[in-house]
């Protein structure tokens, strides 16, 4: 086996890992519906299909620096890709909502691994201009998978059954987990580890970053601080927080590297990695919502007319290597990957009820042809800029930030849809008034049409006022999307702004001594 063939074949292997880990994060998101109906769920019930998975996976993440150092890079995504698979098996075959939420939170608990050893890897694998190509793969792989999570997630819905979204993960689980342990070696476990591991500060930062999570996903259903619950997981959150910080500057081995953020790379690549998790997956949430709500359109159509955004970030890739090959300056590929985002989401904030496939054409393609270019330099620049022996700890760091700009972005967008869409209500109710000759005219007819097939005058009345009010509360909805969208634009104007703070890093051109 040739030398590239050694580096190629392993980082392959556990690359299809990380894409099945992320994947599984939206591959819900258009069928959640048809999971409920057939799992005989409440509404309020049925998001934490989704919830529960976030929450798992966003507290594993930070601590995959230090499992991997105990168990080693081999056996530590060996094991996720393991239980990974084994939890998809269970969750297809979940008998109800409970089952589906434990079983879904083991999944996402037991694949988070693989998702910041493969960055870590990537560094290892693979020296000089080539890291720019495995990092263009990564930052691929990382936008790209939650994209397509909807589209396929609807096809296997509507084609096949709803307990096949999880059943798929069952062959290539199953081909990662036996080829890691025989292509993946990259350093020893070390059991010694155990004895002096800062479990307070693993134990602290489940609090924070689980109660964090459930404030986060379940804030704007609530009302925030209205309810109870939501105070108290936001008042957890932030003290167990406060002390996981302090112990983790202070203890000698703590088990998130939080120094790391003095590195001024890897603090400004972990906020621009926060905003760039904002865009995919709030846009990921928004838009079939808007699509299955507004639109009425099925899991299937809504996976087609988001099509478009996957197949323009696969475009953009190799576009990026050329660039990149060629000696361009990541910031300035950044720059114009944060940027397009952003106008993307200016396109966006015009959108009306009727937009369907051919209207989100422009917009989606704007959004996912920059996506490697948002996300590929963040993955060289800000990780690139540690040493070697600080990459494990930090990379969890890094994803974590992501995943959690992700959390704060459904958040806001939810806030943004549930107050927006009452005041844009309420503002054009006020104008529905004897006054307003169109309105009146147009309950005239309505309720015409409405008696004539009742036979009766009161009803039909009262059936035009119904679909009167209907359209208005469309339209209060889609005004909302586009606030939404508008909040979205403004992040990514300010990320843009902070590109010029990154220092140009040269990747070393021959591995480092201990990389073998």
């Amino acid at each position: 086996m040739s030398a590239a063939t050694r580096s190629v074949l392993p980082f392959a292997v556990m690359c299809v890992g990380m894409f099945v880990a992320l994947l599984d994060i939206q591959i819900v998101a258009a069928s959640l519906q048809q999971i409920g109906g057939g799992l005989s769920a409440a509404q309020d019930d049925i998001s934490w299909v989704q919830t529960a998975y976030l929450i798992a996976e966003i507290i594993v993440i930070p601590l995959s620096g230090w499992l991997t150092r105990v168990f080693s890079t081999r056996w530590l995504f060996a094991a996720s890709a393991a239980g990974f698979t084994v939890a998809s098996m269970l969750c297809g075959i979940a008998w109800n909502i409970d089952s589906m939420i434990v079983f879904r939170a083991l999944q996402g608990m037991l694949g988070a691994s693989m998702i910041p050893t493969v960055f870590t890897s990537s560094f290892h694998y693979f020296q000089g201009q080539k890291r720019i190509y495995a990092a263009a793969v990564v930052g691929t792989i990382a936008s790209i998978a939650p994209t397509l999570g909807p589209v396929v997630g609807g096809w296997i819905t509507d084609t096949l059954d709803w307990h096949w979204l999880f059943y798929i993960n069952l062959v290539p689980g199953t081909a990662v987990a036996i080829a890691v342990p025989f292509l993946v070696n990259i350093d020893e476990p070390d059991r010694s580890l155990l004895k002096g591991a800062d479990y307070a500060g693993m134990v602290l930062m489940a609090i924070c970053l689980g109660n964090l999570e459930y404030f986060l996903e379940e804030g704007a259903r609530w009302n925030w601080f209205d309810d109870r619950t939501i105070t108290q997981c936001a008042w957890i959150a932030g003290i167990s927080g406060a002390l996981f910080i302090a112990r983790s500057l202070t203890y000698e081995n703590p088990v998130v590297d939080l120094r790391a953020f003095t590195n001024r790379n890897f603090a400004v690549g972990c906020f621009l990695s926060f905003v760039t998790g904002i865009g995919i997956f709030s846009t990921i949430y928004l838009t079939p919502l808007f699509l299955g709500y507004v639109r009425g359109f099925s899991a299937w159509q809504t996976g087609l007319a988001i099509f478009s955004t996957g197949a323009a970030s696969l475009i953009g890739v190799p576009v990026y290597v050329t660039l990149g090959r060629k000696g361009v300056d990541l910031r300035w590929l950044m720059m114009f990957g944060l940027a397009s985002f952003g106008i993307s989401m200016w396109y966006f904030s015009f959108i009306t009820h009727d937009w369907g496939s051919d209207q989100l054409f422009i917009p989606q393609v704007l959004r996912g042809f920059p996506q490697v270019f948002a996300v590929g330099p963040s993955v060289s620049l800000g990780l690139g800029s540690l040493p070697m022996a600080r990459l494990k700890y930090a990379s969890g760091l890094f994803n974590m930030m992501r995943n959690m700009g992700g959390a704060v972005g459904i958040a806001a967008c939810g806030a943004i849809l549930n107050i927006r869409t009452n005041e844009h209500f309420n503002d054009i109710a006020s104008r529905l008034t004897p006054s307003n000759h169109a309105m009146t005219t147009y309950v005239q007819d309505m309720s015409q049409r409405y008696t004539a097939s009742i036979g009766a005058a009161d009803p039909g009345h009262l059936a035009a006022l119904k679909q009167l009010w209907a359209l208005a509360y469309r339209e209060a909805s889609t005004l909302a999307y586009a606030d939404a969208f508008q909040a979205i634009m403004v992040a990514f104007i300010v990320a843009t702004a902070f590109v010029p703070l990154l220092r140009k890093v040269a990747p070393p051109a021959t591995p480092p001594a201990d990389a073998h």
